[in-house]
């Protein structure tokens, strides 16, 4: 068959190392590129854009950083949304007073902010863990949130509250603002989503990651051995607050426009939670899976009965929505416990082997 590792000889340890190492893995993903970068733009509408495939790229940047924090390091955080918030203001106030600033930079720069953050949250993790360490970035979520909604000068003032994207454009096309195209903010969420999500799959092959593994897997073996938890703790918080502090500036500034500081409620935490432990823990891929089943399945939900003809209330369409969707996220939980990352690796195996017996 064509899913083959016969007669594809590797010559050099990069080769060996690679993270294609089956021929067919690079057509596939140069296909999806091509797929991703021409075909939806021209093809897909401003509804599919604006209501799908933003908000995924969005929360998929969002579930990388918790990914590389709970899955990779094993420290549970539930303040996810408490950075985002971090990220959406400092970039709104970097760009309200330098207005001249590139936005990918502001975008960068509001990351670092959130990184910071992060770490100085991320202090408490060397002597509690697990539950203790969860209510722990509880508290940093509550504690972020208050603090941009009542100090008034991280939103300049505005009686409203509210935050919105000023105009800005790269290379002549708008992509912030009123007048933003949906297809420019969404190469863009694509390009940052794809780069940064190749930045987190070579730490995670490199000595960072080995490091957060072995943290993972049991703290006191990994420091008996050399490294040192508190150190690898530390760059696992700053680093996945980055990521999220990248994720609220992209909600804000490509996909909502504007926003209050209920827009990172503790129920954004718990969706790109759920979005890491659907899609799967310690898998890059799985962040995409997870940010994917999480936003597009209320909206498969939502059209269903439409499609169908059935006429009923919004709020009892609403109460059933919520009903399937926890029923699929048990599902899942007791079929794959490992997230959907997990099946696509077996069906890859499967394909392996194909048509000899598994």
């Amino acid at each position: 068959m064509f899913y083959r590792e016969a007669g594809q000889f590797k010559t050099s340890y990069a080769a060996d190392q690679s993270v294609f190492p089956i021929n067919f893995d690079r057509w596939f993903i140069a296909a999806a590129l091509v797929v991703a970068f021409v075909v939806i733009p021209l093809t897909a509408s401003e509804y599919w854009l604006q209501a799908v495939l933003i908000p995924i790229l969005v929360f998929t940047m969002a579930a990388l950083g918790l990914n590389l924090l709970v899955g990779y390091t094993g420290q549970l955080s539930l303040g996810t949304g408490g950075f985002m918030a971090v990220g959406a203001f400092m970039t709104y106030k970097i760009t309200t007073a330098f207005p001249e600033l590139n936005i990918i930079l502001v975008f960068f720069a509001s990351g670092l902010c959130a990184g910071g953050v992060g770490l100085i949250f991320g202090i408490p993790s060397l002597r509690i863990k697990g539950f203790y360490l969860a209510v722990s970035t509880l508290a940093a979520q509550f504690f972020l949130v208050w603090i941009f909604n009542k100090i008034e000068w991280f939103y300049n003032y505005n009686p409203s509250g509210s935050i919105s994207a000023p105009p800005r454009e790269m290379f002549g096309v708008m992509i912030t603002g009123p007048t933003a195209v949906a297809e420019a903010r969404y190469i863009v969420a694509l390009v940052l989503v794809l780069v940064f999500a190749i930045v987190a799959k070579n730490l995670v092959r490199g000595s960072i990651g080995r490091s957060w593994m072995a943290v993972r897997d049991m703290d006191i073996a990994a420091e008996i051995i050399g490294i040192q938890p508190f150190k690898a703790k530390l760059v696992a918080f700053a680093v996945s607050s980055f990521y999220c502090g990248m994720a609220g500036a992209m909600m804000v500034f490509l996909w909502l426009g504007s926003a209050e500081t209920e827009a990172f409620s503790i129920t954004e935490s718990f969706n790109v939670l759920f979005m890491i432990i659907i899609g799967g823990l310690g898998s890059i891929m799985g962040s995409f899976f997870g940010a994917a089943f999480i936003v597009g399945l209320p909206i498969l939900l939502s059209n269903v009965p439409q499609s169908l003809g059935l006429a009923m209330a919004i709020d009892t369409q609403k109460h059933i929505e919520v009903m399937v969707f926890g029923s699929l996220i048990i599902f899942f939980l007791i079929v794959e416990p490992h997230g959907l990352a997990r099946l696509w690796q077996i069906t890859k195996e499967k394909l392996r082997l194909w048509p000899f017996p598994y």
